[in-house]
């Protein structure tokens, strides 16, 4: 069956990709940033392995790889971790840039960095959950929009390099997501969580899995997601 490399799947729409992919039989190696989140994750989804490294420190992620059995065969990378935190330009400081472009973007290129002899092995997939804020930037959302915008470059880069090798490389834009991220957005917005008014992260899931089912002849680039309500 299928393996698959996921981040994020301890919940929203990781977790719902997660799910998916275990209940049709597919193989699952999960991201943990740590032995215990390691084990929170293996209970969420049993039958699923675990991979530990931190996001949020990407020049640690080869050690720490090369100290892990790592899966010899992968159809795909499903990058759907990620962090936000709001606030004007005049108020972020470099360590709130460095906190989610270290995970939003400069760890995604080295996890891919790191997967691709698999990924060319298997002609797989490597799939980017982006964000509206990869599109368009708007107040208070400068850090992460540009750790965004850089996934974007990032994502389209890649489909040019791995063409050749046969590797599709899709990047999805979901908007406002019902998940504990948008709940922590809320708060920082000081507004209302109301999660019945966003998308429901298994939806999010079918268009991922649309990307990854889709017939060897096409190629999903970018697919952009917004809330139906």
């Amino acid at each position: 069956m299928p393996t698959h490399l996921i981040t994020g799947a301890g919940s929203g729409i990781g977790a719902a990709v997660a799910r998916r992919l275990l209940e049709r039989g597919d193989d699952l190696v999960l991201l943990a940033r740590d032995a215990g989140r390691a084990k929170e994750l293996a209970a969420l989804h049993p039958g699923a392995r675990t991979l530990v490294g931190d996001l949020g420190n990407p020049d640690r992620l080869s050690w720490a790889f090369g100290h892990q059995p790592m899966p010899e065969h992968l159809d795909s990378l499903l990058h759907i971790a990620g962090v936000v935190e709001l606030g004007t330009v005049g108020d972020l400081t470099p360590k709130a840039w460095h906190h989610q472009l270290n995970a939003n973007l400069v760890s995604p290129a080295e996890l891919t960095r790191l997967m691709l002899p698999q990924l060319r092995v298997a002609q797989g997939h490597v799939v980017f959950v982006n964000s509206g804020a990869g599109l368009a930037a708007h107040a208070e959302w400068g850090a992460y929009a540009a750790s965004k915008h850089g996934l974007k470059a990032l994502a389209d880069s890649l489909r040019h390099e791995e063409h050749g090798n046969g590797v599709r490389v899709t990047s999805v834009y979901p908007g406002r997501t019902a998940s504990p991220m948008q709940a922590k957005v809320h708060q920082q917005e000081g507004k209302e969580y109301d999660a019945s008014r966003w998308i429901d992260p298994e939806s999010v899931a079918t268009t991922i899995l649309l990307a990854l089912d889709l017939p060897r002849d096409a190629e999903i680039n970018d697919l952009t997601v917004r809330p139906g309500r």
